[in-house]
């Protein structure tokens, strides 16, 4: 097994609690291939079923879904190690509920349903970990849908500084994406993630300079 293969998978949580041999000698009856994709590359379109179980090996990857009105809403990012949409992998409606595109060059490494289930099949430890992918995928969307339809755009750009000051557990924050990316990721416009960025910094609440924000009141980020 290849070295950045084996970086993966060992950062994937479907193998979660398993060290590097033991992920080898679990995939060692598996088949499984690598695929090579280009920046801007489609992988996935939404409606389409769901055919693979694929983990990213590497590259960053874009999950959107398009609104009734055709306004693309950017719903996660994937990385080294996420699986794309497992839930969908043995569901009754196996279609696809995103379009999955490449942020950057990206390699992922793929497996047939078959091959999947002879994995899960041949190790506990890999099912338990499965279950907990799904019910972790779960929470998460339910708070995506939670931000996306009941929060206000005031509300939503405060979670957005507040999530990332949490991540980067720091009062002085730094926008790794541009604002347009960011206002997508939450369903807005960038003017509208822009008036809610100014509102905060003339109340006192923070201090913007490009791409770096200073956190300068909490409690007013609400």
């Amino acid at each position: 097994m290849e070295e950045k293969i084996r970086t993966a998978l060992m950062s994937c949580p479907l193998f979660a609690q398993m060290d590097g041999k033991e992920i080898e000698s679990v995939m060692e009856n598996v088949n499984y291939k690598t695929v090579e994709f280009s920046k801007g590359e489609i992988i996935a379109l939404a409606g389409i079923p769901c055919r693979y179980a694929d983990i990213v090996v590497g590259g960053s990857l874009i999950c959107s879904m398009a609104s009734l009105s055709g306004k693309q809403i950017e719903v996660s990012r994937l990385s080294r190690g996420n699986m794309i949409a497992p839930a969908y992998l043995f569901s009754q409606d196996h279609a696809m509920p995103v379009s999955v595109e490449t942020d950057t060059k990206a390699e992922i490494l793929r497996m047939s349903k078959e091959s999947f289930r002879t994995l899960a099949d041949s190790n506990r430890q890999v099912r338990m970990n499965f279950i907990r992918l799904l019910s972790d995928l779960n929470v998460f969307l339910t708070g995506k849908i939670k931000i996306l339809s009941l929060y206000t755009v005031r509300e939503k750009v405060a979670y957005l500084i507040r999530k990332i000051a949490d991540e980067q557990d720091s009062n002085l924050i730094h926008l790794d994406r541009s604002r347009q990316e960011i206002a997508k990721s939450f369903g807005i416009q960038k003017f509208s993630l822009l008036r809610g960025l100014s509102h905060f910094e003339q109340e006192g609440a923070i201090k913007i300079d490009g791409k770096d924000i200073q956190i300068i009141n909490s409690k007013l980020i609400r």
